[in-house]
C-alpha cells in the first residue's frame, strides 16, 4: 500500500458539474460502457483512454496494472476530471483501492463482476462467468463469488477466456477466431445446467450477438433462453447516484451529445472502428495519440 506522505503529480481542485468523466480501460472494451454511460447521462462530457499498447490487462501484474493505473489517472487529472471510471473488470480488482487512497476527492467507480444480478436472475441457480484469468483470480472476485455463493445458494462456474480480448482488438467481430473461442469456452458451460452468462470483462458486450450465436447452434433449448448479464448499465446508475451526491451532475441540457475526446497509447485505427460500434460521428477529429511515462 502507499504511504501516507503521497502527494498527487496532479492537483485535486474542487470539481464543478461542468467537469469532464474519464474512464479506461486496457483497449476498446470500455466503450461498451461508455455507451451505457452516454444513455443515462446524454448532458456528461467523457473523456476516454484506450491503453491498448499494454493489452491484455489480463496478462499484466497487479503491480504493473496499479502503476498503469495511477499514471492514467493523472493524466486525466491534468484534464480536471471531476469523476473516473475504471471500464475494466481486471484493472478494478487490481487497482481501485490503491487509487481511492491515494485520491480520496476524486469520485472512482470500478467494474463489478455482475455476480449479484446473475444469481437473482438464475432459476438454476447455476451461473457462468465469462472474464479474464486475471479477474477470477483475483481475491475480489473470490471473495465476493463465495460470499454470494452462501448467500443465494449459487454455484458460480468461471470460466478464463484467454486469447479472446486480443481477437476483439483486432476490431473483426465477426472473425472465426471470435467464434472458435466462443465454442470453445461456452459451450462447455451449456452440459452444467448453466442458465445465466455474466459478461466478466467490457470487451466481451461487443460480441453479445455472437455469444448468442453460439448459444443458438447448440441442440438443447435451455440454450436459446439463457440470460446475459452486461454490468454497464449498473455503472451508469451509480455514477449518476454519486454525482447527484456531490451535487456534481450536469443538468445543463445540450441539443447534441458531447463528442467523446478519445486517446489511445496503441494504433489509433483500431480505436476509430471501435468508436464506429457505438455509432460514434466525430471519430475522425477526436481520437489522438497517448504517450505515457514508463
Amino acid at each position: 500500500m502507499i504511504s501516507a506522505q503521497y502527494e498527487p503529480k496532479v492537483s485535486i481542485t474542487h470539481a464543478n458539474s461542468q467537469a469532464p468523466v474519464g474512464v479506461f480501460d486496457s483497449g476498446i472494451g470500455g466503450l461498451s460502457v461508455v455507451q451505457h454511460l452516454r444513455q443515462e447521462l446524454p448532458n456528461e462530457e467523457f473523456l476516454y483512454i484506450a491503453d491498448s499498447a499494454y493489452a491484455p490487462y489480463g496478462e499484466r501484474s497487479n503491480e504493473e496494472l496499479i502503476s498503469r493505473s495511477i499514471k492514467i489517472t493523472e493524466f486525466f487529472l491534468s484534464k480536471g476530471i471531476k469523476a473516473l471510471v475504471i471500464a475494466c473488470n481486471t484493472a478494478t480488482a487490481a487497482a481501485v483501492a490503491e487509487l481511492r487512497e491515494r485520491y480520496p476527492q476524486l469520485i472512482i467507480i470500478g467494474m463489478e463482476p455482475g455476480l449479484k444480478p446473475a444469481a437473482a436472475r438464475s432459476e438454476s441457480k447455476v451461473v457462468g462467468v465469462l472474464a479474464t484469468r486475471s479477474t477470477l483470480q483475483s481475491q475480489k472476485f473470490q471473495k465476493l463469488s463465495a460470499q454470494l455463493a452462501n448467500e443465494t445458494q449459487t454455484t458460480f462456474i468461471p470460466q478464463a477466456c484467454v486469447g479472446l480480448v486480443d481477437q476483439i482488438e483486432q476490431g473483426d467481430l465477426n472473425s472465426p477466431a471470435i467464434f472458435n473461442l466462443l465454442r470453445l469456452y461456452v459451450n462447455p458451460l451449456l452440459t452444467q445446467e448453466v442458465d445465466t452468462l455474466v459478461l466478466g470483462c467490457t470487451h466481451y458486450p461487443f460480441i453479445e450477438t455472437q455469444i448468442r450465436q453460439v448459444l443458438a447452434e447448440n441442440p438443447t433449448s435451455k440454450a436459446q433462453t439463457i440470460h446475459i448479464i452486461d454490468t454497464g448499465k449498473a455503472v451508469a446508475r451509480r455514477l449518476r447516484s454519486l454525482l447527484e451526491q456531490k451535487s456534481l451532475l450536469n443538468l445543463r441540457e445540450h441539443k447534441q451529445t458531447h463528442p467523446l475526446q478519445s486517446w489511445t497509447t496503441g494504433r489509433s485505427s483500431t480505436l476509430k472502428l471501435a468508436l464506429g460500434f457505438i455509432n460514434e460521428d466525430n471519430c475522425e477529429e477526436i481520437v489522438r495519440n497517448l504517450s505515457l511515462p514508463e
